[in-house]
């Protein structure tokens, strides 16, 4: 909760929320994505911060998880999170088959083909002289571009959205 809770813009479950209202569904309805979405953007702030990677003390103006609670006390609560968002998903959206599709979205866009794999091409630019605009454009299209899709896709896929809409925010 110390990181969860540490403030922030909320930009990702807000777009979750905007897009389920935009596609004629119930902002309540999105409640459980808004929130698991969230946890998956604190998790990956959390380990960003490591040592192992970006090696920051201070995240909002608090001392970074691992700065207050040790390196292995950052790193499990930020893989307690990513479990949790995806249970809560699979757990509070009442349409089974939205929450699986809801799943897919957030597990394709956090993996290896989204997030996570944009923070290894991140961490591999790093030990370069220089990296072209396009390289840092297809970093930050995989480390925040897909969070941010994803938040749009789950909202539309809980709003009612129809396969072509769906198809767009991908």
């Amino acid at each position: 909760s110390y990181s969860l809770s540490a403030g922030g813009k909320r930009l990702r479950p807000i777009l979750v929320l905007l897009s389920c209202e935009a596609c004629g569904g119930d902002k309540k309805d999105a409640l459980p994505a808004a929130c698991a979405i969230e946890m998956v953007h604190t998790y990956s702030l959390i380990h960003d911060d490591l040592p192992a990677m970006d090696d920051d003390d201070l995240r909002r103006g608090m001392p970074t998880s691992h700065i207050n609670f040790g390196e292995a006390n950052a790193i499990l609560p930020g893989d307690a999170l990513l479990t949790r968002a995806v249970e809560i998903i699979a757990d509070k959206i009442e349409v089974k088959s939205c929450a699986a599709e809801c799943c897919v979205d957030l597990a394709n866009a956090a993996g290896a083909l989204g997030m996570v794999g944009g923070q290894i091409a991140d961490l591999q630019s790093e030990h370069r002289d220089h990296s072209t605009l396009e390289e840092l454009e297809a970093i930050h299209r995989r480390k925040t571009g897909r969070l941010i899709c994803c938040a749009l896709a789950m909202g539309a896929r809980i709003g009612g959205a129809d396969a072509v809409t769906l198809e767009k925010l991908k």
